[in-house]
């Protein structure tokens, strides 16, 4: 399994929500490029960043900070939020991030998703985020009666490179992971899955890891920020 530190952008701003709510922010950074340095320096393997503004906006806000951090690092990147059409897909890609993260458009266009997959293999992944097992959309603004299971099955003969799948309720929260949500979506798809979502706790990534389920890897934010978890020991229990 790897870690996926994750750098959410707000307002320029390197920031953690509280389940979701914009109105929850609370700024960690005022210089992405310095955190994700940071992260890196500390043995990160990937990045994982989301646009939180782009999400909102449905398409790309916060450029110019993806743009440095792509600039400035060498491990991989994954970008999430706003990226609604092949341009914005192509966009990104050309520049160096090494996956787009199709949320929202894998719900309200999901031929556009599958047809970025078939064009950029290993480089498309689906984000689904849901409250109660149901999918919310729009940055999570929007509500919707798709099951998160369902949706993810949707894309399994499609050539994506994983799904990452968020628990709205826990994200933010410092309450753990939910680990048989997550499990059981991932030994329902072939396609690998990342957790993501109130990993706050090496016992937490531990548990992930110990699921049962061949998880691809696991996302964490504010637990790095608060110092509740080690980057460099999280990385090496992931690693064994």
């Amino acid at each position: 399994m790897k870690l996926y530190p994750a750098i959410d952008l707000k307002d320029g701003d390197c920031v953690r929500l509280y389940k979701g709510e914009m109105s929850e922010a609370t700024v960690f950074n005022n210089n992405p490029m310095a955190q994700a340095l940071s992260f890196e320096s500390a043995g990160a393997q990937w990045l994982h960043v989301v646009d939180l503004n782009g999400a909102f906006a449905g398409t790309p806000v916060n450029g110019d900070a993806v743009s440095e951090i792509l600039a400035g690092i060498a491990i991989p990147v994954q970008l999430g939020g706003g990226i609604r059409d092949m341009a914005t897909v192509e966009m990104w890609l050309t520049k160096g991030l090494r996956r787009v993260i199709l949320g929202t458009a894998a719900v309200k266009d999901p031929e556009f998703v599958k047809e970025a997959a078939r064009s950029f293999p290993d480089q498309v992944a689906v984000g689904i985020d849901a409250r109660d097992g149901m999918v919310a959309t729009d940055g999570w603004a929007e509500a919707t009666e798709i099951n998160a299971t369902e949706l993810a099955q949707k894309f399994e003969d499609a050539g994506v490179a994983a799904i990452i799948y968020t628990d709205i309720n826990r994200d933010g929260a410092m309450q753990g992971p939910n680990v048989e949500a997550t499990a059981a979506l991932a030994h329902a798809v072939s396609i690998p899955v990342i957790a993501s979502g109130g990993v706050s706790s090496l016992a937490d990534l531990k548990a992930l890891k110990d699921c049962g389920a061949p998880l691809d890897g696991a996302i964490s934010g504010r637990a790095l920020y608060d110092g509740e978890i080690d980057l460099a020991a999280a990385v090496a229990l992931l690693a064994t």
